[in-house]
């Protein structure tokens, strides 16, 4: 939930023309869902606030993607100071992370209503270096907490790689590739917007 805010705080910090909408709309819409999944969650509405819980990420996403063509196509046109795109392009690459890290946080093992069932964690799409290590999971039972996938998307938009987390599914791979994809081309436009204004 708090990735979700920080999110639209920082896509709320973006100029107008690379938002989708005004830019009071996105925060407004994750607020508002983010209250329904809440909701869902007290009154014990599982599937209901799984549900919500991908759409809220589908609605960051979509965002994130519409502000990331914006500032690709603001580029040439010169219609946006540089030290607003420098900036944009700052707070979508952390944005990149903390949207990535939700998805890999929800998709991973069933979810985190799932994983929170299980008394530890012993599979999933990713090995984590604590399922490894089985004396200390049969004495302190171990749960990757949504820390653990900023943890690992951040290694995946700074490194370009997974560091000590490795990715073993098809669709764990894909969505890292298509991570490190988005931040060397975010990172690469503000290389190159960096040299232009020098």
């Amino acid at each position: 939930m708090l990735g979700a805010i920080a999110v639209g705080g920082l896509l709320l910090c973006l100029p107008e023309p690379l938002t989708l909408g005004p830019a009071w709309l996105l925060p407004s819409l994750i607020l508002l869902l983010l209250s329904a999944t809440v909701v869902c969650h007290r009154i014990g509405a599982q599937t209901a606030h799984t549900v919500l819980g991908y759409v809220v990420s589908g609605v960051i996403t979509v965002a994130l993607a519409w502000s990331l063509a914006s500032l690709v196509s603001a580029l040439p046109k010169h219609g946006v100071p540089a030290t607003s795109l420098l900036r944009s392009a700052g707070a979508l690459w952390l944005s990149n992370i903390l949207v990535f890290a939700s998805w890999y946080w929800r998709l991973d093992a069933g979810g985190p209503h799932k994983r929170d069932q299980r008394t530890r964690h012993a599979d999933g799409a990713f090995l984590f270096p604590q399922m490894l290590n089985s004396h200390s999971a049969s004495r302190h039972p171990w749960r990757p907490g949504f820390v653990d996938y900023v943890f690992l998307a951040f290694n995946t938009s700074t490194a370009f790689s997974p560091t000590d987390v490795v990715p073993l599914t098809g669709w764990a791979k894909l969505l890292m590739m298509l991570q490190s994809l988005i931040s060397l081309g975010t990172l690469a436009l503000v290389a190159a917007r960096a040299v232009n204004i020098l």
